[in-house]
């Protein structure tokens, strides 16, 4: 894909799929009991997060886990 002059046109074989409609994407993926994951991180840059409260989340009937850092090895992140 690489080209030797600025502006010169690519072509690339994703973009009809792309255009029309009938590419796929990971979201359109369904298999049968499917878990999905959310990931969340702290919005202070060098924060130190000293607890996580998860009750409201381990309330919820249809969440397969919560797992948070406590539930792995020490030296998992540096600190």
């Amino acid at each position: 894909m690489a080209t030797r002059f600025f502006g010169e046109r690519i072509k690339r074989n994703e973009d009809p799929r792309l255009l029309t409609g009938s590419a796929l994407f990971v979201d359109d993926a369904y298999l049968p009991n499917m878990a999905h994951v959310a990931f969340v991180r702290s919005p202070h840059t060098r924060a130190r997060i000293k607890s996580v409260d998860t009750t409201g989340a381990m309330e919820q009937e249809d969440d397969t886990s919560i797992i948070t850092a406590t539930y792995l090895p020490p030296k998992s992140f540096p600190i």
